[in-house]
């Protein structure tokens, strides 16, 4: 199976070992995986920021990087959720509308496409220790993504997941909604780092490394050990 990956401008900025280990977690898994040099950005932070304008020329280049592709994954269920519930809305009665229509059932999260497309709960990953889980809101809310993850991560040898109490709650990053809202967004990055700290677990893992990134601040200034891991580093580890 011919397989492309789009890894998100977060990822290839701040933690690009997470992209590889995509990669790594797909070949094992059976995929050839392609990579588009080319791709950029989905399109996201300038719709969000109001820029509707702007985002559809980003979305533009993402149609034209992916169009021939018979699926997409994507490490990130916060660009995920976008592409598939989004672009419809920014194309709305345009000439693209079509090619938004053709992108059905081909944009995958990591998880979600292991579990639900290739059938593969169990790649031969191995973790000694603690976990929690954190459920990001696009996970869950824009990509209905809940039980993917925890299947994987129960299937990872030597690894015990504990579940994190409020686990359906915003940790309150949100994107520009921790600049616009500091206090409001600080205040619910603490609360979550104390649900993490509770658990007593050793790692913190998510689908989402923009939610980890604001977990993770909270917790570092806390002075508090608890490594934070994307869901594929765990699924990439061992082998």
């Amino acid at each position: 199976m011919n397989v492309h990956v789009f890894i998100p401008c977060f990822i290839d900025q701040l933690y690009p070992t997470a992209g590889f280990n995509t990669i790594k977690v797909l070949e094992r898994a059976g995929c050839n995986v392609i990579y588009n040099p080319d791709q950029t950005c989905c399109g996201q932070p300038a719709f969000n920021a109001g820029y509707w304008g702007e985002a559809r020329e980003v979305c533009n280049k993402f149609l034209k990087d992916f169009e021939n592709a018979e699926y997409v994954v994507i490490p990130s269920a916060s660009c995920t959720g976008f592409v598939n519930n989004y672009y419809s809305k920014i194309y709305g009665n345009t000439s693209n509308q079509n090619a938004t229509k053709d992108l059905d059932g081909k944009i995958f999260e990591l998880s979600d496409f292991l579990v639900n497309v290739l059938k593969k709960i169990d790649l031969g990953a191995s973790l000694q220790g603690t976990a929690t889980y954190h459920d990001s809101c696009a996970a869950l809310r824009e990509c209905k993504i809940k039980d993917e993850p925890r299947i994987l991560l129960n299937h990872v040898k030597g690894l015990n997941l504990v579940e994190l109490k409020e686990n359906e709650t915003c940790c309150g990053f949100g994107g520009t909604f921790a600049v616009k809202f500091e206090g409001i967004s600080t205040a619910m990055g603490e609360q979550k780092a104390q649900h993490v700290v509770d658990t007593k677990a050793e790692y913190l893992i998510s689908t989402d490394l923009s939610c980890l990134m604001h977990i993770n601040g909270v917790m570092e200034k806390q002075q508090l050990s608890i490594n934070s891991l994307h869901l594929a580093d765990v699924l990439a580890s061992g082998y």
